[in-house]
């Protein structure tokens, strides 16, 4: 007897300013697991933000696949939208990648509340409207009164494994309810697919416990740390040069192209990059060794394994979409690497 396969077949949508994610489920019999056996599908543009009502079917392109942690038989293939003439859609940003680099790693740091729909507050927050305890207790937390939400995050850490991405580590973040999981990728398509998926994953974990995934970068106004998707990176000029002036070079790099990071760094970072809570403002720039309050941190691990390591651009936000984070560090970095 033929196995049934579930292929749920994930994509961006063209909402703004933040796309957000879009699933369909097709049956396929004795399916192989490879990515070359997907097939083109299509879905309803008209619904998404995507296309009109006259003229609404857009194209779906299979670019990765995972196993479906979470559903039997079943994987989960990541797609580009494409028009109907089979060009890629004005919303497709992994399509514009032009420097699929793989020299390039990135390892993004992915902050995020979890947010109860009934109080419109974090978890972990008072639903009478109070204020809970200040930041400081609850970074790297444990126990009741401090860490909210633990059961949805070690679930979705668990699907994140057995699906095979590349997730490193979690914790808890300095407000209630706030949360972090870090992954590692090599090249700037790669790397926005491993973000993608995690989300994904994240929110379809969530849902089943009624809570919504908040990316905002700053949805709790106040003595709050917002919330961002920091950016560490190198490529073999960073990992093999072992001298300062080489990073100093790099730094020096982003300076005066500072207004394009920032326009793809994620809506409203102005609200999150004001100088405190561990920011630079988002009108300068710095960078400095081991600190947090820079644009962009050189870790002391680079300096201490003799300044052969990686960067920390510290100004890309929550919301911000991988895919073009990753493309314009690459842009930036590349031609001062020799």
């Amino acid at each position: 007897m033929a196995t049934k396969h579930k292929l749920q077949y994930v994509w961006l949508d063209g909402s703004e300013p933040m796309q957000q994610m879009r699933c369909k489920t097709q049956i396929i019999e004795d399916f192989s697991g490879k990515l070359e056996d997907c097939p083109m599908w299509s879905f309803d543009g008209s619904s998404t933000q995507q296309a009109s009502g006259g003229s609404s079917d857009c194209l779906l392109k299979p670019v990765a696949i995972i196993t479906d942690p979470q559903r039997k038989n079943g994987y989960i293939v990541l797609t580009e939208v494409l028009s109907a003439d089979g060009t890629p859609h004005p919303s497709n940003a992994r399509a514009t990648i032009e420097d699929e680099d793989k020299d390039f790693w990135f390892g993004f740091e992915q902050e995020y509340f979890l947010w109860d729909p009934e109080t419109n507050k974090p978890l972990g927050f008072p639903a009478d409207g109070s204020d809970p305890a200040p930041q400081g207790q609850y970074y790297c937390s444990v126990g009741a009164a401090n860490a909210y939400g633990r059961e949805i995050i070690e679930e979705h850490l668990d699907a994140c494994l057995d699906a095979g991405l590349t997730v490193e580590g979690i914790n808890c973040e300095v407000a209630p309810g706030q949360w972090e999981f870090q992954t590692f990728a090599k090249g700037a398509k790669e790397a926005g697919d491993q973000i993608w998926l995690a989300r994904f994953l994240l929110d379809r974990v969530a849902e089943q416990y009624g809570v919504v995934i908040n990316y905002e970068c700053k949805p709790v106004p106040g003595d709050w740390n917002g919330s961002g998707m920091h950016a560490n990176f190198s490529n073999s000029f960073l990992r093999e040069s072992g001298k300062k002036e080489d990073y100093e070079k790099v730094c020096e790099a982003f300076r005066p192209v500072t207004k394009e990071h920032i326009e793809v760094y994620g809506h409203d970072n102005h609200l999150r990059l004001t100088g405190l809570h561990e920011t630079q403002s988002i009108h300068e720039f710095s960078y400095g060794i081991s600190d947090r309050g820079a644009s962009i941190r050189i870790p002391v691990a680079t300096v201490e394994r003799g300044w052969k390591g990686w960067l920390e651009d510290r100004r890309p936000n929550s919301a911000a979409d991988p895919y073009k984070v990753a493309a314009r560090i690459v842009k930036t970095v590349k031609p001062v690497s020799v």
